[in-house]
């Protein structure tokens, strides 16, 4: 075998079953989240595509964030629920202290993060690849178009026990 050659593209999906299986780990973390509460200093950044299709927040914030929100859950948010048979989770939140209920689809989800935690995600725009794992001194943003898939080690994420 020639060890120039490049690789074949693959005939199954192998990107899309990662980003999913990624996606499965936030909604996993909301599911925590909403049956249990936050532990400890524990807090997610949410960051999402407001014009993804069945996005629902109100208009004063959809005019504000046209293209993608980060959302905070920490101390002061309400009716978290995770629908898995919907593909999304909604959350009530105050913006200037206005009350909102949101609700975001999963595939809307571009970054998931957990401060605390030092865990985080990125998740690929539509158009893009597969999900990349989000360095925890940078803020939630959307992937560049020609994102490539890559194996994901989630040991640099986990924390040192003495």
């Amino acid at each position: 075998m020639n060890e120039t050659t490049a690789p074949v593209d693959s005939l199954l999906p192998y990107a899309d079953w990662a980003e999913e299986a990624l996606r499965a780990v936030a909604v996993e973390a909301l599911e925590h989240a909403a049956r249990r509460g936050l532990p400890g200093d524990h807090h997610f950044y949410i960051t999402f595509r407001t014009e993804a299709p069945g996005v629902a927040i109100p208009g004063h914030l959809k005019a504000r964030y046209p293209q993608e929100m980060t959302i905070v859950l920490q101390h002061k948010f309400w009716d978290l629920k995770v629908d898995r048979a919907a593909g999304s989770f909604s959350v009530g939140l105050s913006f200037g202290g206005v009350p909102a209920m949101l609700v975001v689809p999963f595939k809307a989800l571009t970054a998931f993060a957990d401060p605390e935690a030092r865990f985080g995600l990125r998740f690929p725009a539509p158009e893009s690849a597969a999900a990349a794992p989000l360095p925890v001194a940078e803020a939630p943003a959307a992937p560049s178009a020609d994102s490539k898939p890559q194996v994901v080690s989630l040991d640099a994420f986990r924390r040192k026990r003495d």
